[in-house]
């Protein structure tokens, strides 16, 4: 990570990219400091069944399969500009290296292309983790990649902060 962003993350950022590929792909990538350890924040994204119950944009969440460390989740989205809102769902296979990385593979739903991964990076300090999300992405319906970059932008941070608040406020699972 360069230093120009580890300190902007210390500093309370959020940031987010996205690049345009070829044929409508879309790169996006969004990174926040979390003051709790990897395990915490780790407790927060992979309580699969309830994150529509705490994350923003996520409406139903369940784990359908259970494969030691792979997971097969069913999962919907709702999200949009304006008076646009669209509800996306997807199937995706989710591969865990505790507590390092979630890696993300849509097997069906309302994207052609939606791949990615969750890391968890401890600080050097060990007072906090450096948490990212990248994804590829393609929608299935019709959305200039303009908009989706743009939705990206807007939803992206309100997710990561509430990632942070949750794994900030949550007691360490001594269980983990």
């Amino acid at each position: 990570m360069p230093e120009n962003d580890r300190q902007k993350l210390l500093k309370g950022e959020a940031i987010i990219k996205t690049l345009f590929l070829d044929d409508g792909i879309i790169d996006t990538s969004g990174s926040i400091f979390v003051a709790a350890s990897p395990e915490t924040v780790w407790s927060v994204l992979t309580d699969y069944d309830h994150l529509s119950e705490s994350i923003p944009k996520v409406v139903e969440s369940k784990v359908i399969e259970e494969k030691g460390d792979e997971k097969i989740l069913e999962q919907t989205g709702k999200s949009g500009i304006l008076f646009f809102e669209k509800s996306v769902h997807i199937v995706l296979r989710v591969k865990e290296i505790f507590p390092r990385s979630l890696t993300f593979n849509i097997i069906e739903g309302d994207f052609k292309i939606y791949r990615g991964q969750w890391k968890f990076e401890p600080s050097d300090s060990d007072d906090g983790t450096f948490l990212s999300w990248k994804a590829v992405l393609k929608p299935d319906f019709f959305a200039p990649p303009l908009l989706v970059s743009f939705v990206q932008h807007q939803d992206l941070p309100t997710i990561l902060e509430t990632i942070k608040n949750l794994a900030e406020t949550r007691k360490p699972n001594p269980e983990i």
